[in-house]
This record gives structure tokens, C-alpha cells and sequence, in this order.
């Protein structure tokens, strides 16, 4: 059985459509991450499962039961807000124990509990300081151990990770995933940073325009986008429009283009082709995988180089350079190279 099942869900907010029949399924213990740009639905999902809003039409099912009418402290789920929420006023203690003594739980357990909380995230000596008193990341493990500490099968995170610097939100990130393996509960995390998703989750749901694009594991995703708006949504990919030639060659971007795999002549199609995956050349170029074009302009990035590179036919391609090799000035002349497995039909 699934842990979370979303079916045909629907919303709306005046005239703007945020869910459209959308389907979703969360399996136990899994990490789940919301992936899509503004307005694209993701936040508006998670409101839903959290019960802050309710849906124009679909069913939400949580461990098999339906989750219609049931307020938000009623529903057996945790959520970490992206401001963390944390009382002021509180210990670090205290806000730690407020769900578990709004049900009511033995003062014992209450006390155990916490102080298991507190240690798995490394937090035991800091129990009696107060928000303000803490960095933001140990803020951002405080609000994670008040969410977990009553054991829900599922917690919901948004943007959790957004209020840290890029070094604390690595390390944080991988604390994160640590914590989510050792209780066991599924995650689902909303975010709209593409490396946090792929290196967090164990699988990954692209939304766009109230639907589910496309649904996998990371790698999965990346390396197998199924639409147009996967592959540039996520890495950037190039998309090669382009027709299938009478001998199963591939006419595009101003060259022929040779895949894998044989596909039937006459039809347009569409090629993803990330950036890392091309090559400058030295010398003559082979006849099929090779386009001649422009450098014409050059980023450098710290752990290598951006290069757009102009073709004879409009087209522009997006070429990651390793640093070690300084790339030509702009203006140069290049021709670039792949590999037939580089290249992947989109099927939209």
C-alpha cells in the first residue's frame, strides 16, 4: 500500500488553475522531492496534504484513509515550514515538546522523547536556549526533531533548506537524509533548487502548470528527460528540433546525427543533449555527431566553463568546458562533438 496516494487532484484560486487532475504517490519510507518553478503547483500540493487548504475536487489518502474534512492538527502527518516557526518565547526544549503535550503524553515520555530528539540531530546540550540564542542551522534542526519527535509516518517540508548559505545547505542537506533514513518516516520536500532535489531524493516529481511532467529517480530524470520542459527544466539540456532521414540518420542543428538506437525515417523529432556531454574537437571532424559554430560567449564557474557556441543554422548550444583546459576566446571557431548516447528522444 502506498503511504500517500493522490488522485485527480484539483484546485483552484479564482481564475488561475494550480492543480489539474494531478496524481501522485509517496511509497513508505521514501523521499519524495517537489521539483517546478513559481507557480507550478508544488507549494499548493503540499497545503493541500497539510490541510490548510482544501481541494475543488480529488481525494487525498494517507495510509489508505481519506483525508477529506480533517483539520490540520487532526491529520496524523508533521510539517517543517520554511521560517521554521519556532516559538520565541520557548526553550529549545519546550518547542520540541509542544505537540507531544498537546496530546497529552505522560510528563516521562515527554522528557525521553525530547531528549532523544535532541540527540540524534546533536542538540542535547543546547536544550534550555531559547530561538534566538541558535544559529540558523541548528533553528533548522530544532523545527525538524518538533516535527518528527511524535513519529509520523509522513513529514512535509517546505523549502526548508532556503534560509542557509550554500556550505550549510549541503552539509544540512546530508543531515538531513541521514535523519530521514534512521526514523523510517517518507519525506516530501518542496523545493526549487535542482541540485537539492537530485542529491536528496529517492525519487523526483517535476511539476509544471498544476501537473506531474515526469516522475523517477534522480538520475532517471536527468539522464532520460521525457518532454521538452524536463530537459530544459532540468540541467538546462539543449533541445535539438530535427527530422529522421531516409536512412535512419538524423538531420539537425545543421549536421546529421546518429543515436543508439534506429529510429523510423520521416518524422520531426526532438533531441536532449546536455551540456556536459559535449566535447570541443581537434582536427577533422567525423561525418555524423559534429557541428562547426561560433564561440560566442564564455562563463567561468569555479569548477569549470560555460560556453554558448552559435551555429551556422540559429541554432545555440550550451557547452560545459572542464576548467582544466583554458577554451578559446570568444569570437573563435569551433566544432564540437558527442557521443550517439548523448542524444535522447523527447517524446514532447
Amino acid at each position: 500500500m502506498a503511504l500517500l496516494r493522490v488522485e485527480g487532484l484539483s484546485k483552484r484560486f479564482g481564475p488561475t488553475l494550480a492543480l489539474d487532475g494531478l496524481d501522485l504517490e509517496v511509497r513508505p519510507g521514501e523521499f519524495l522531492a517537489l521539483l517546478g518553478g513559481s507557480g507550478s503547483g508544488k507549494s499548493t500540493l503540499l497545503r493541500l496534504v497539510a490541510g490548510f487548504e482544501a481541494p475543488d475536487s480529488g481525494r487525498i489518502l494517507l495510509q489508505g484513509r481519506d483525508l477529506a474534512g480533517l483539520p490540520p492538527p487532526a491529520r496524523p502527518l508533521g510539517m517543517m515550514f520554511q521560517n521554521y516557526a519556532l516559538f520565541p518565547h520557548l526553550s529549545v526544549f519546550d518547542n520540541v515538546a509542544y505537540g507531544l503535550r498537546r496530546e497529552a503524553r505522560p510528563r516521562a515520555e515527554i522528557a525521553r522523547r525530547v531528549a532523544e530528539a535532541l540527540a540524534m540531530v546533536g542538540l542535547e546540550a543546547l536544550a534550555a536556549r531559547r530561538p534566538h540564542q541558535l544559529s540558523g542551522g541548528q533553528r533548522q534542526r530544532v523545527a525538524l526533531v518538533r516535527a518528527l519527535v511524535k513519529r509520523p509516518p509522513l513529514l512535509l517540508l517546505d523549502e526548508p533548506l532556503g534560509a542557509l548559505d550554500a556550505g550549510l545547505r549541503e552539509r544540512t542537506g546530508f543531515e538531513l537524509r541521514a535523519l530521514q533514513r534512521a526514523t523510517g518516516a517518507g519525506f516530501i520536500l518542496v523545493t526549487h533548487d535542482q541540485a537539492e532535489a537530485l542529491a536528496l531524493a529517492d525519487r523526483v516529481a517535476v511539476l509544471d502548470r498544476g501537473r506531474v511532467a515526469q516522475c523517477g529517480p534522480p538520475a532517471e530524470l536527468y539522464e532520460r528527460p521525457a518532454s521538452r520542459f524536463v530537459a530544459r527544466f532540468l540541467g538546462a539540456a539543449n533541445v535539438l528540433e530535427g527530422r529522421v532521414a531516409a536512412d535512419g540518420a538524423v538531420e539537425a542543428a545543421g549536421g546529421r546525427l546518429a543515436l543508439d538506437h534506429g529510429l523510423a525515417p520521416g518524422g520531426a523529432l526532438a533531441l536532449a543533449l546536455r551540456p556536459e556531454r559535449i566535447r570541443l574537437l581537434a582536427g577533422p571532424p567525423p561525418a555524423v555527431n559534429a557541428v562547426a559554430g561560433t564561440l560566442r560567449e564564455l562563463a567561468y564557474r569555479g569548477d569549470g566553463w560555460i560556453a554558448l557556441v552559435a551555429l551556422a543554422d540559429g541554432t545555440e548550444l550550451r557547452v560545459a568546458l572542464p576548467a582544466a583546459a583554458a577554451p578559446p576566446p570568444p569570437g573563435s571557431a569551433v566544432t564540437l562533438g558527442w557521443d550517439a548516447a548523448a542524444l535522447v528522444p523527447l517524446a514532447g
